[in-house]
């Protein structure tokens, strides 16, 4: 496990990553809530879609954690390795430049899972009804 920076690699210490980890945990939740929210109204299934918010969240969350890299601060060229919120800067202009390819990457994946998440939501209701 990484403990020191590693550009387009790692940029938050444990403290950090168990915040991550919570984000992850507590999206899920709310997901799942608004999905059985969404079920007991009898709610039309296109609004289901809406699960794809805090689904994208919860995998945002448990990619971070699990890559022991926060998205935004790599968007922001910073890093903690120390009490949460203490940033330092990141000084190396290429360093910055690949914590930005993975900070677009992790989007991209959180995006994606959301996706399937609420197009599994949306077809899990033709079969239920």
């Amino acid at each position: 496990m990484a403990e020191e920076y590693i550009a387009g690699v790692c940029n938050i210490g444990p403290a950090e990553t168990a915040r991550r980890r919570r984000v992850g945990e507590r999206a899920a939740l709310g997901a799942l809530g608004l999905l059985i929210l969404l079920r007991a109204l009898r709610a039309p299934r296109a609004w289901r879609l809406l699960v794809f918010f805090p689904a994208a969240a919860s995998a945002a969350g448990y990619i971070q954690a699990g890559r022991r890299f926060c998205a935004a601060y790599g968007w922001r060229g910073v890093l903690n390795f120390g009490a949460l919120g203490e940033v330092v800067s990141v000084e190396e202009a290429a360093a910055r430049e690949e914590d930005r390819r993975l900070a677009m990457r992790i989007g991209a994946q959180s995006a994606a899972i959301g996706l399937v998440v609420a197009l599994a939501a949306v077809a899990a209701g033709r079969r239920g009804r």
